[in-house]
């Protein structure tokens, strides 16, 4: 009877926590979560055509991080997260992209990433909207503008949002379209 006591209890414990689960405790891969803003690249002569950039760093204003998947990269679309508590984030996107060693090959210490530098501030209001119980809540961004930061060296040379009032709710297709 002692072992009895001793193997029910363990026994129960499992069944009782494998029935309180439910399939939608589990936020499927599937699910849409936050969406990123989508960026497509154009050739300012002809719109309908993609450009590529070559070199591509992307990186946070203000902070050294560098988005991983823009690390001196060719692409002609870019796919950027934007802050979900504050109402404006900014980049910094760095074409022909190279290290430069500060004159100092030795010390990697004072390395800097150098190139053709454009800023972009992205404003927008934000909206917590309900996904389930398990997948909690997303953001979604409405009012989405988008400017390009006036330099002596502009690469990115005028943007178009894909409509009015741009929103950014999903991933499936470009918010902005930036010439080059």
């Amino acid at each position: 009877m002692k072992y009895f006591k001793i193997l029910i209890i363990p026994f129960i414990l499992i069944v009782t926590l494998s029935i309180s689960c439910e399939r939608d405790d589990i936020c499927p891969d599937s699910t849409p979560t936050t969406p990123r803003l989508i960026i497509d690249l154009i050739d300012p002569d002809n719109q309908d055509d993609s450009k590529n950039v070559f070199g591509l760093v992307v990186a946070g204003v203000d902070n050294e991080f560098i988005l991983s998947e823009y690390n001196n990269v060719t692409t002609s679309t870019i796919i950027l997260p934007l802050k979900t508590d504050d109402n404006t984030t900014q980049y910094r996107l760095i074409k022909e992209s190279f290290v430069n060693d500060n004159t100092t090959p030795d010390d990697t210490t004072d390395d800097f990433i150098d190139g053709n530098q454009d800023i972009i501030t992205i404003n927008y209001s934000r909206e917590e909207v309900y996904v389930s119980r398990a997948c909690g809540y997303k953001t979604i961004f409405k009012n989405v503008t988008l400017t390009i930061e006036p330099d002596a060296d502009n690469w990115m040379l005028s943007r178009q949002p894909a409509t009015d009032n741009q929103s950014v709710e999903d991933e499936t297709a470009a918010h902005y379209n930036i010439s080059h």
